[in-house]
């Protein structure tokens, strides 16, 4: 799989996921601090990793920034990203499986090596629900992507 990942700040938690991510076969799309001159603010850093996926070019994406809140909003504003800040992998299966998140947010600050695993084990056993509630949910959500106000 092609992940796309961004991160405002040089941490050991950004390194350490670009090297886990690798580690379990996945190419990644590097931006912000983890690509040398590129921007490392975190709406913009975010912004193009969440851009990537919306384009195609990835498949899903993980942004960062000292809490992931920042991140996960700028990613957000991107047309047809889903992203989700996760703390947990209970948080992380729950967004891949009711609201099929297709960008991870996490915080540089909150996130250790062990827990960094649990919840990318989670995120990536973790497919979109089928009950119709949750597609439901889904469909409006691509009709507010698209501007349109729910029926």
């Amino acid at each position: 799989m092609r992940i796309s990942v961004s991160s405002d700040m040089d941490e050991p938690v950004a390194r350490l996921l670009v090297e886990e991510l690798r580690r379990r076969g996945h190419e990644v799309l590097p931006h912000g601090a983890l690509q040398p001159g590129e921007d490392s603010r975190w709406a913009v850093c975010s912004e193009r990793a969440a851009r990537d996926v919306a384009a195609g070019t990835a498949d899903q994406a993980v942004v960062c920034c000292w809490t992931g809140t920042g991140a996960s909003i700028a990613a957000n504003k991107v047309p047809g990203v889903r992203a989700a800040l996760c703390a947990d992998a209970y948080t992380a299966d729950g967004a891949r499986r009711w609201n099929d998140a297709n960008v991870l947010a996490l915080s540089l600050r909150l996130t250790s090596e062990p827990l960094l695993k649990e919840i990318l084990d989670a995120w990536f056993a973790g497919t979109a629900g089928d009950e119709a509630e949750d597609r439901e949910n889904r469909a409006h959500v691509e009709r507010l992507d698209r501007g349109r106000a729910a029926p």
